[in-house]
Order: C-alpha cells, then structure tokens, then sequence
C-alpha cells in the first residue's frame, strides 16, 4: 500500500514539467519580487510586520535564555515559507491583472481543503525538533551557560577547543537542506493546483535535484538577507519578508510548468 501511494504521487508529480534555469535565475527572481512588493505594498509590509512582531515576542520571552533563542531563530526560517503564502496569492493575481488586496492574502488562509496546514503542521514539526535539538546542544555542551548573544559567540562560536559549533552548524545542515528542497516549490504549488501533499513534494524535490547551483544559489540569497535583516533589531524583516514570499513566487513560476493543456491555477 505504501508503494502504491509513493508511486500514484510520482505519477501525480510527473503531470508537471520542471524547467532547467540559469545560475542567474534567483537574482531575477529578487528583482521580479522587489516590483511585485510596491505594486500591492500594504498586504506584504503588513505580514513583514506581523513576522517583526513574532520575532520581538521571541526575544521577549528568551531575552535570557540565547540557547533557547538561536534554535527558535533558526527554526524560524524552516518554517517561513507557509507565513508567506498570502503573499503568493497577491503574486499570482498581480500576474492575472485582479485586485491584488489584504483580502486576496487573506483568503489564501481559507481554502475548502486541509492540504495547506497538514503541510504546515509537518514544517512546524521539523521546526520544533531543530529548536530541541539545538537547545540540546547548546546547554548540554557549551562549556558555562549561554544567557546572551555574547555567550553564544564566546563559547560556542569562537570556542577554542570542541566542535559544539561545527557539531551545531552540521546538524542544522541536515536538517534545513531536505525541509528547503521538500517546500520551496511546494507550498505555491499546494497554493496554486489541485495536487496531493507527497506530489507537490516530490515536484519541489525534482526541482531541486534538476537545478542544484541555481536552487543552492536561492537558499544562501534566502538565508542570507533573512539574517541580515534580522540585525536592525528585525525592522529589516519588514520589507524582508514580502519581499522574499513574492520572489519565492516567481521561483515556483519558472520552475514549474502546469500539466499540458491546463492554465496555471
């Protein structure tokens, strides 16, 4: 029964071509979002807000507590994508020539179907077991208590002697690279067409594996302004965020093709 739906969810995946992109591709995906974020600024600049917020509340709550707060940090962004998927919708319709509104995000939050938060659910799983696991490290390891940012940085990234932060780095590694490859074509396309979660994966996977400098390319160019943004006491997420969801949206446009004959959802 297992292979049977593996294989009915390849077949599924199959229905979609995925295209071949040039090294250069992401940069285009960058400036395509940036245009995307000023042609409807107010429902991005407010899901960059509300993400700026969540971020204030984390330091709030773990201002002492750095172990804990460097895990849920980098947690954060494997679960990202699913925040942004309003923003997809605002993407799509700008791209069809309808109202692009708050509305239009909103209802990307409603569909008649559960696919979107089982997805969700699953990322904010992976999420949760990076946040122990690098809690885990952190406090079983470290060689005194990490309390503050400086404590990370003295004894776990510039530790003299160990590998607590080689070890750290690794295992976030292994853990962001297959949830990364699983969503990053995936959830626009959950958004986007009638197809099951494991097909959708397995099309986000084969996107990946097709294109692998361009789509390692998008995963440092995400990462990397996501932290820089986050350095401005997170005010940077607030233009961060729309801008990264619409170009993840003109990502999952150039790599995937819509089954022939059919116009994409």
């Amino acid at each position: 029964m297992p292979n049977r739906t593996a294989t009915r969810a390849l077949n599924e995946s199959r229905r979609f071509v995925v295209r071949t992109i040039t090294p250069g591709q992401p940069l285009r995906w960058l400036v395509r979002g940036w245009a995307d974020l000023w042609r409807a600024p107010v429902p991005g600049l407010l899901h960059g807000l509300v993400v700026a917020l969540f971020g204030a509340v984390l330091l709030l709550l773990a201002r002492d507590r750095f172990w804990l707060l460097a895990g849920a940090f980098s947690g954060f962004l494997l679960v990202a994508p699913l925040a942004a998927t309003g923003l997809y919708a605002i993407s799509r319709a700008l791209a069809r020539g309808e109202p692009a509104t708050l509305a239009t995000a909103l209802r990307a939050w409603y569909p008649d179907d559960g696919r979107l938060v089982l997805f969700g659910v699953l990322l904010a799983f992976a999420g949760t077991g990076w946040v122990v696991t690098s809690a885990g490290l952190v406090t079983g390891f470290a060689p005194a208590p990490v309390t503050r940012p400086e404590d990370f940085l003295r004894q776990v990234v510039l530790a003299d002697t160990g590998w607590l932060f080689e070890g750290w780095v690794v295992l976030g590694a292994l853990l962001a690279a297959p949830v990364f490859a699983s969503s990053v074509v995936a959830i626009p396309l959950l958004l986007d067409r009638r197809i099951g979660i494991l097909a959708a994966v397995l099309t986000s996977w084969r996107a990946v594996m097709e294109n692998p400098l361009p789509m390692a390319l998008w995963a440092m160019l995400l990462m990397g302004l996501t932290l820089v943004a986050m350095v401005p006491a997170l005010l940077g997420l607030v233009l961060a965020v729309p801008w990264l969801a619409h170009a993840s949206w003109h990502a999952y446009v150039d790599l995937v093709a819509p089954p022939a004959g059919t116009e994409r959802g």
